[in-house]
């Protein structure tokens, strides 16, 4: 499957060939560097080297107007301006759940292609997609004729799945932060879920996300005590997986509304973060409500 728009197609070939590279380039990089992040996270080698091959190759491309990285604390301009051209903003997270190198595991690259200038609605998405370093490199990626999956083997792509959906029975459900930090309603909420369907928690938002999307189910990062606003980016996780999500026939939500509705004041907001099957969805707002 090639996507239609050729600008959104080179965004999505220049992350295909770069997760390889991505991947062996993990090796020896698993230590910390003398920095943090723009959410004051300490970063990995990994994550800055990732974010420059990444933000090199997508700001040179022809139509991308604005790069931005979760690594990165303001927005690259690298072309026209998206509020006033044809030109796209792409916002990445480099590398997804970085903090599994230690350990050895499952991580990946998120990214979403806005048609408007950043910070922006995730209505105004208009493709997005995420890699998954797992046992097998794998592609997802949504615009808004499909969802489709991907191999990934030297630089090259090969079609899988090509109408990807979530499952209409839910099988699985992930949840985020340390349960003393949930608020009592989000508590009561999972403690149902946990009766009904199958823990499968990774430690990085694009393995536990892949699960729903494989089995069905549900992934949540909920508002926290200790941080009401979660922990997740809006930009550059929860727009772009909410976005994945609901092209696959499920739903998103911060907890009241989809996330691709909310307004977003800053480039590194963050938000809560839920998807999964309808259902499981509409059952969490209520719960929140």
């Amino acid at each position: 499957m090639t996507v239609s728009d050729p600008v959104v197609e080179e965004v999505v070939a220049t992350i295909s060939r770069s997760a390889t590279e991505i991947r062996q380039g993990l090796i020896g990089r698993r230590g910390t560097v003398d920095g943090e992040n723009p959410s004051g996270e300490t970063q990995a080698e990994a994550d800055v080297w990732a974010d420059e091959l990444l933000g090199d190759r997508l700001a040179s491309i022809d139509g991308v107007g604005q790069y931005a990285s979760e690594e990165r604390p303001d927005v690259v301009d690298c072309g026209d301006d998206p509020a006033t051209s044809d030109a796209y903003a792409v916002a990445v997270d480099p590398l997804d759940g970085s903090s599994n190198l230690k350990s050895n595991n499952a991580m990946g690259t998120i990214f979403g292609v806005y048609d408007a200038a950043l910070p922006a609605r995730g209505e105004t998405l208009v493709a997005a997609g995420y890699v998954l370093y797992g046992p097998i490199t794998t592609l997802v990626i949504a615009t808004d004729e499909t969802v489709a999956e991907y191999e990934l083997s030297g630089g090259e792509r090969r079609l899988v799945e090509r109408d990807v959906t979530v499952p209409e029975e839910p099988v699985v459900y992930g949840f985020g932060g340390r349960v003393p930090d949930w608020p009592d309603d989000f508590r009561a909420y999972a403690r149902e879920i946990e009766r009904e369907l199958k823990l499968r928690y990774g430690g990085a938002l694009i393995g536990d996300v892949n699960q729903v999307l494989t089995y069905g189910g549900t992934f949540g990062y909920p508002a926290l005590e200790s941080r009401p606003a979660g922990k997740l980016r809006l930009q550059f996780e929860g727009n772009p997986i909410g976005y994945v999500v609901e092209q696959a026939g499920g739903r998103s939500s911060d907890g009241e509304r989809s996330l691709l509705a909310v307004e977003p004041d800053e480039l590194h907001d963050r938000s809560p973060l839920h998807v999964g099957n309808d259902e499981l969805i509409d059952r969490l707002e209520a719960a929140l409500a």
